[in-house]
């Protein structure tokens, strides 16, 4: 029997159509709103308190410091790996490889997962002694280059939930032991827009990274290099660090076209 309108109508969920209004209205505004900003959507206070606050509990929305609400990386997430990641994947091997060539180091880029790190792409050093790692392989928040670059850049409610929830293993003399330790090497990053491992997880790697943003400034991904601290000394690894930085910022040129 072929449904009309009005049938079609009656197996529509409306706390959920709701949920979506409210979804769909934050995506249009990145630099989020105030509850009493969303009187477009028609909704009683009391209900769209309601669904914000499940929404947040989810992980989909999340309510900043200044009690404005925004998409959270959940629902980003969901469509980064959906949709964006073999598109960001796509149009960033070209300025990895070139960044490979560059560095001659293997260039890695990656995403947050969770309460982890995930690989998402790699492009590997020609080098006799380098870094491998698979696709899909997960690192560490507090020690990792790429997370760091990602975390310093999160809102502040989001970040600070992720902090507290971390594990702080010491892997290593140089481990971050604390989130206190944290929230203080990822402010540094904020300023400089780069993150450093220096020997945190493995003691002779070194690793620097960069965050690729969104529009919005919502940190989707990050880039960075992997090498031995023989190639990699201080000097040198600053050096290489703002050469990340170009190229996420190159990469992340593509994405917003």
């Amino acid at each position: 029997m072929k449904e009309t309108a009005s049938s079609k109508h009656l197996y529509r969920v409306p706390a959920l159509e709701r949920g979506i209004r409210i979804l769909e209205l934050l995506s249009r505004h990145p630099e989020g709103l105030l509850m009493t900003e969303m009187g477009g959507l028609a909704l009683p206070p009391a209900s769209l308190y309601r669904m914000l606050t499940t929404l947040v509990e989810l992980g989909y929305v999340i309510r900043d410091g200044n009690d404005r609400y925004h998409t959270g990386r959940k629902l980003l997430a969901l469509g980064f790996r959906g949709a964006d990641e073999s598109s960001l994947l796509e149009k960033a091997l070209g300025p990895m490889r070139g960044l490979r060539n560059w560095t001659g180091e293997t260039v890695m880029l990656g995403a947050l997962h969770g309460e982890e790190g995930v690989v998402i792409g790699s492009v590997m050093s020609d080098q006799a002694v380098c870094v491998s790692v698979r696709i899909g392989h997960h690192y560490p928040l507090h020690t990792a280059a790429p997370a760091k670059a990602m975390l310093a850049f999160l809102p502040d409610r989001e970040r600070k939930e992720l902090l507290s929830g971390i594990v702080y293993t010491k892997f290593t003399e140089r481990t971050v032991r604390d989130a206190e330790d944290l929230e203080r090497e990822l402010a540094e990053v904020r300023r400089t827009g780069i993150a450093y491992d220096r020997g945190e997880e493995l003691p002779e790697l070194r690793c620097a990274g960069a965050p690729i943003r969104s529009a919005s400034g919502y940190p989707v991904a990050a880039l960075w290099i992997g090498g031995p601290e023989s190639r990699l000394d201080e000097k040198t690894l600053r050096k290489r660090g703002r050469e990340v930085a170009e190229t996420a910022q190159e990469i992340q040129s593509f994405i917003l076209q």
